[in-house]
C-alpha cells in the first residue's frame, strides 16, 4: 500500500510539474520604432501647451513699463508658478502659470487675488 501511494504521488507531482513548465512561456513585443519619437514629440507638446487645454491667469494688460514692474513683484511673491509677458496688440499682458484644469488654475488664482484683485483665469487660444 504504501508503494502504491508513493508511486501515486511521485505521478501526481510528476504530472504537475509537467503543466507547470507548459504554462511558462516569453512574449516578444515588435514595436515600429516611430513610437517612441511620436510620444516624445507628444510630451513636448503637451508641455508647451500646444495641444492640450491649459489655463493661465492674467495679472495686467498695459504698457511695457507697468508690465515689467508687476511681472517682478510677483516674480518676488510667488516664484512657484511660471510667468512671462505677452504682446498682443496694443497691450503687454502678464500671464501667470500653465493649470492643468480650472480646479488647480481658481487654487492659485484664490492665492494671486490678495496681492493683485484684478487678476482673472482664462484659457487662451491655441496658436
Amino acid at each position: 500500500m504504501k508503494k502504491r501511494s508513493f508511486i501515486f504521488t511521485a505521478a501526481c507531482l510528476f504530472g504537475f510539474s509537467l503543466f507547470s513548465n507548459a504554462q511558462e512561456g516569453r512574449v516578444t513585443i515588435k514595436q515600429d520604432e516611430m513610437i517612441p519619437k511620436l510620444l516624445a514629440l507628444k510630451t513636448e507638446m503637451v508641455n508647451e501647451s500646444r495641444i492640450a487645454d491649459r489655463y493661465r491667469i492674467q495679472l495686467f494688460s498695459g504698457d511695457n513699463n507697468k508690465a515689467s514692474t508687476v511681472i517682478k513683484e510677483y516674480r518676488a511673491l510667488y516664484p512657484q508658478w511660471s510667468s512671462t509677458i505677452v504682446y498682443e496688440t496694443p497691450n503687454y499682458k502678464v500671464w501667470v502659470g500653465n493649470f492643468r484644469n480650472s480646479l488647480e488654475a481658481d487654487r492659485a488664482l484664490l492665492e494671486i487675488k490678495k496681492t493683485f484683485p484684478a487678476a482673472f483665469r482664462f484659457r487662451p487660444e491655441k496658436k
